[in-house]
């Protein structure tokens, strides 16, 4: 059976490399750049392009298989632990890292956007600080 059969039509196509980038990404420990993957993926003899790395880990955030937090300027991925919506803290110092609930930003999120006239907002929160171990 071919993927067209199984996938909604919306669905990127599975190919090698990305399949390679999000198990790459699984076994990575923590957030990882697009370029720290890239070169794990290299050492361990792939082909795959920078480029291709970075298409599919945007592909693996749009849906709901990897996080994607900007630090520093930077964008970061990690597989992710829940395919629903959520928000993370974030240690500055050694990256770990909690997926945490926060249903009072999603009520005041909504209350904003519905104050401006907006509908279909979305919204993102990470909330940075230094773990109990660092």
């Amino acid at each position: 059976m071919n993927h067209s059969e199984t996938e909604p039509a919306t669905a990127k196509r599975r190919t090698w490399q990305r399949d390679a980038v999000r198990d790459a990404l699984g076994e990575a420990e923590g957030f990882v750049s697009a370029q720290a993957l890239h070169a794990a993926l290299r050492a361990a003899g792939s082909s795959i392009g920078l480029a291709t790395v970075y298409r599919a880990l945007a592909d693996l955030a749009d849906d709901g298989s990897a996080d994607h937090l900007q630090l520093e300027g930077e964008a970061l991925y990690r597989a992710c632990g829940s395919a629903a919506h959520h928000h993370h803290l974030i240690c500055r110092s050694c990256g770990k890292t909690v997926e945490i609930s926060a249903d009072p930003v999603e009520a005041w999120a909504r209350s904003v956007a519905a104050e401006h006239g907006f509908r279909d907002a979305e919204h993102v929160v990470d909330v940075f600080g230094t773990c109990g171990d660092c």
